[in-house]
């Protein structure tokens, strides 16, 4: 019979070889994304000048830069989060603070779950039929938002429901306990205590939203258009279709091959951008509470 020492000596044995996997599995990812920097930094950093920057395509798309791309993803992005964040917070409150617990609530979660790991091309196409066929929206930027915003949404739900229960069951026990109703009690105590995990789902689809090439192509994105959007129905250029036809469908592929580099080194930078300036809004919102 083993010994209780025996035991624990297993156990320690088993833990340890668990953070080892852990600590490798993280030190593969870690390399994977230094090794993917530095080769584009390498092969991109030569095309990335001032006037690739600031000026429009030029010349069947071998010259000039990426200036449209550029504010295109970013109305894209920004655009599609505005859309998605509120609906998916008010998704999440009702689900984990007014919805009964049920066949149908499972139902629900699991038709969230199902939508985050449905491929981009699927919401590409419902955003064609939809937006841009049946409500006659056309190949806009309007259309491309609302298609990014239903890609990012379960997303969104799903880290806000989490950051609902991560709220203890205390901070809604006390301020009922004060007589506060139960709305007041989700605006004032709960929602302030799960805004900064909320925001975690918003940094991970802010960077879905704007590295999506599939959800756009058919919605929002056009091969060439030197003129900034003027409105919503406008057609837009983004950095990630931009990629692609400079990819497969240059007139000379070879030729632009430092533009294809530069314009990821692009996005990439773009995306971290983004992503930092969450990131600071979150951590100054955990100072406040």
């Amino acid at each position: 019979m083993p010994t209780a020492s025996h035991k624990l000596a297993a156990r320690k044995a088993y833990q340890t070889l668990a953070w080892a996997a852990f600590r490798c599995a993280t030190g593969i990812n870690g390399l994977a994304l230094v090794i993917i920097c530095i080769f584009l930094f390498r092969n991109g950093l030569s095309a990335i000048t001032w006037s690739f920057l600031t000026e429009a395509p030029r010349e069947s798309m071998t010259a000039g830069g990426i200036f449209p791309c550029i504010v295109g993803t970013v109305l894209l992005s920004v655009g599609s989060m505005l859309v998605a964040f509120p609906l998916g917070v008010a998704a999440a409150i009702y689900l984990n603070e007014y919805a009964r617990p049920g066949r149908t609530l499972r139902f629900i979660r699991l038709g969230i779950n199902n939508l985050a790991g449905v491929p981009s091309v699927v919401f590409g196409l419902f955003g064609l039929a939809f937006f841009v066929i049946f409500f006659g929206f056309g190949v806009s930027l309007l259309s491309g938002i609302l298609t990014l915003a239903i890609l990012v949404l379960p997303v969104i739900i799903g880290t806000s429901e989490e950051a609902l229960r991560s709220v203890p069951n205390t901070y809604r026990e006390a301020s009922l306990g004060l007589g506060a109703t139960k709305w007041q009690t989700i605006r004032l105590v709960v929602l302030p205590a799960a805004v900064p995990g909320m925001l975690t789902g918003a940094i991970l689809g802010l960077s879905r939203a704007a590295g999506e090439t599939a959800a756009i192509m058919f919605t929002a994105s056009v091969f060439y258009t030197p003129d900034l959007p003027t409105s919503i129905f406008s057609p837009v250029m983004a950095l990630p279709y931009h990629v692609y036809v400079l990819a497969t469908a240059g007139t000379n592929i070879e030729k632009t091959r430092p533009l294809q580099y530069g314009t990821a080194l692009v996005l990439i930078a773009l995306v971290l951008g983004m992503n930092m300036a969450a990131i600071w809004l979150r951590a100054r919102l955990q100072k406040q509470r």
